[in-house]
C-alpha cells in the first residue's frame, strides 16, 4: 500500500519543524511540553495531525512563530494556514 504525497501544507510544517528542532531551547521546550521522545517524534513526523499540533504549538508563542517563519523564509500566516489544512 502506497502512501500519499506530502502536500504543501505538510512540506511547509516539516520545514518549520526542522527549523525549530535546530533551536536548542525551542527543541527542549517541544519536546517537554509534548511528551515526545526523539524516537516518537521521529514515528510520527508523516502525521497530518502530528504536524498540526506542532504548528499549534508554535502559534502559542508569537516569537517563536515569527522566528521560525523568517528562518523558512515564510510567512506567519502560511503556518496558520497550514495548520488549518492540516486538521481538515
Amino acid at each position: 500500500m502506497q502512501s500519499n504525497p506530502p502536500n504543501d501544507a505538510q512540506v511547509l510544517a516539516l520545514n518549520a519543524l526542522a527549523a525549530a528542532l535546530a533551536d536548542q531551547r525551542l527543541a527542549e521546550r517541544f519536546l517537554s511540553l509534548s511528551g515526545l521522545t526523539p524516537p516518537d517524534l521521529k514515528q510520527r513526523l508523516g502525521e497530518p495531525q502530528f504536524l498540526a499540533e506542532f504548528l499549534h504549538f508554535l502559534e502559542a508563542n508569537e516569537a517563536d512563530l515569527v522566528m521560525i517563519a523568517d528562518r523558512i523564509s515564510a510567512e506567519p500566516e502560511q503556518l496558520v494556514i497550514a495548520r488549518h489544512l492540516l486538521e481538515s
